[in-house]
């Protein structure tokens, strides 16, 4: 049976390209739900213009589909609400601040 935690763990193991931060402890994964073996993910980013939106929506679907019993996956961008440093984890914090950046 497919759970969420295993699609929740997938989801923490994708890294942004940029920082070595998860995309779900950015606070980027806005909602993800399961439908029998398909997946569905709605994401946001840090700016309309991140350079690395297609790398990272890529590693997202590569990720999820990794998950035994997910046999699709859909990726949806949405910017409502906008992402804030509101979003991120303390994990997060945690690790920008290891790499010198103040959240």
């Amino acid at each position: 049976m497919l759970r969420e935690e295993d699609v929740k763990t997938a989801l923490q193991s994708v890294n942004d390209p940029e920082i070595p931060v998860s995309v779900w402890d950015l606070g980027l994964v806005t909602n993800f739900g399961i439908e029998g073996h398909r997946v569905s993910v709605q994401l946001t980013f840090t700016a309309l213009g991140c350079s690395c939106m297609d790398w990272i929506l890529d590693d997202v679907k590569a990720a999820v589909l990794r998950v035994p019993e997910v046999s699709a996956v859909e990726v949806e961008v949405v910017w409502d609400p906008p992402w804030t440093t509101d979003r991120m984890t303390a994990k997060a914090r945690q690790q920008l601040a290891a790499w010198g950046i103040q959240s």
